[in-house]
């Protein structure tokens, strides 16, 4: 019989913030159902004599106590122990991240491991995003300068990002191009995703939540004053929301799409009826915050499509 226990790989508890964190928000419904919860961190995944040992520990979720956990046993744990696994640290998408799938791959068709970790590999959060082009606003995936300053010359107020970073971090608003500064972020990032801005971002942007192929939720996420970022870690504010016809087709054909890339959890977000390019598929969040203004709760819709 396999043991009732649901190990998380992902950032040290004392680093999240339990009033918008996801992982917590998953975890904490999970207990529920009397399952027990080993978290560690990536750096601490092991083959050791063909098993995949993790050091972590047990640990108990609260939310009604100040400090919202509690650090039940340290040890050293056998994954093929679990009944599911959650990839869920923070990317950058970088070789310690890549490696772990490679470590998890080898367990996978024994322990139900969300997301697939082959899939988060083989799919990059921006240029998954380049098949559905036509439903984007003007975007290029390069690091080739004069690409950059054609691209500039057609939109004006452009958008850079790099590929694989996350969270907001090193997303710049550029009204002209600036050929140094542009030289300096290719040369820390290599491939940069460039766009053209929309200024309507200073309304929110939508953020949408599928689950196993399917549009679960969503909710609109309002920068600060005189921000462009809609993240939440970037004092951004939830709102209620509601897709548009041309939305929910959008987010139907991507669910439908992801399931097919052994994706079961995902978010995409969209900006002025536009998708951004950002397809979330390494660690989606966003449920804590949809729960706390709508009192839709798809942890509990996670759990039930695993059929935990």
């Amino acid at each position: 019989m396999i043991n009732k226990i649901v190990a998380i790989q992902g950032n040290h508890p004392s680093k999240l913030n339990p009033k918008t964190d996801t992982s917590v928000f998953l975890a904490n419904e999970i207990q529920k159902k009397n399952y027990r919860i080993f978290y560690y961190d990536p750096k601490n995944l092991s083959i050791i004599n063909s098993k995949v040992i993790a050091e972590g520990f047990f640990i108990k979720f609260n939310y009604s106590n100040k400090k919202f956990y509690k650090i039940l046993k340290k040890q050293k744990l056998n994954l093929i122990r679990c009944k599911y696994v959650l990839i869920r640290q923070d990317p950058p998408f970088n070789l310690e991240y890549i490696s772990s799938t490679f470590i998890l791959e080898t367990l996978k068709n024994k322990v139900k491991i969300i997301n697939d970790p082959t899939a988060i590999r083989n799919i990059s959060e921006k240029l998954y995003s380049a098949k559905y082009q036509r439903f984007m606003p003007n975007t290029i995936f390069t690091q080739n300068i004069m690409e950059i300053k054609n691209f500039f010359k057609k939109n004006k107020h452009v958008i850079l990002k790099p590929i694989h970073s996350f969270s907001g971090n090193d997303i710049h608003l550029l009204n002209k191009f600036k050929l140094k500064f542009i030289q300096r972020l290719i040369k820390k990032h290599n491939y940069i995703m460039c766009q053209k801005y929309l200024p309507k971002i200073s309304k929110g942007d939508k953020r949408v939540f599928l689950i196993d192929g399917r549009i679960c939720g969503a909710i609109s996420r309002v920068p600060k004053k005189g921000s462009y970022l809609s993240n939440m870690s970037k004092g951004a504010t939830a709102k209620k929301t509601q897709l548009t016809k041309f939305e929910k087709n959008i987010s139907k054909l991507i669910a439908k799409d992801l399931k097919g890339d052994q994706i079961f959890f995902a978010g995409i977000d969209f900006i002025d009826q536009k998708l951004n390019g950002d397809i979330n598929v390494t660690s989606p969040t966003g449920l804590k915050t949809l729960f706390d203004i709508s009192k839709v709760n798809l942890a509990k819709t996670f759990w039930k499509c695993l059929k935990a």
